[in-house]
């Protein structure tokens, strides 16, 4: 069905038990430091061709915050409604939905961290090196090994 939810998670470690909620980053083991290197040279070549400012996060997620959103945010346990567009550098669409609902848990990790940067009703983009998506492994014949990807997320509610 939609690809985020068929991914196993496996750059993450959830946070959730005992009442605490919390992305946990796991560095990947990554034989060839030149994917590492070539999805942040791409990540910043795209900003700069297209005059975009970006933050990153320690993690090497890059992320555009285009509407705030409310302040309180969600937590890895919390099920979140989002609309999104997941996209390649050259604008192609690989999957989109208006309105759909997923636990947080159950998602790549760039949209584990990501996501909660926005409150309620927050717009932006996700701008997502390999490793925190599909990694080496891709998704079937829709996303090739090591592509850096590009999502819109509007989190509608939470």
């Amino acid at each position: 069905m939609r690809l985020l939810l068929t991914l196993l998670t496996v750059v993450g470690l959830l946070g959730c038990g005992g009442g605490e909620c919390r992305f946990v980053y796991i560095a990947p083991n990554v034989q060839d430091q030149n994917v590492l290197q070539n999805n942040t040279n791409a990540i910043e070549n795209y900003l700069d061709q297209n005059g975009l400012i970006a933050n990153k996060t320690a993690t090497g997620l890059y992320y555009i915050i285009e509407t705030e959103g409310d302040m309180k945010k969600p937590d890895l346990c919390d099920n979140v409604f989002i609309s999104y567009s997941g996209y390649f550098f050259n604008g192609d669409v690989f999957d989109s939905s208006p309105g759909v609902s997923f636990p947080l848990t159950n998602l790549i990790p760039a949209w584990q961290e990501g996501i909660p940067l926005f409150g309620k009703g927050g717009k932006g983009t996700l701008i997502t090196p390999s490793y925190l998506a599909y990694g080496s492994q891709g998704a079937g014949n829709v996303i090739p090994p090591n592509t850096v990807l590009l999502f819109d997320i509007e989190l509608l509610d939470f």
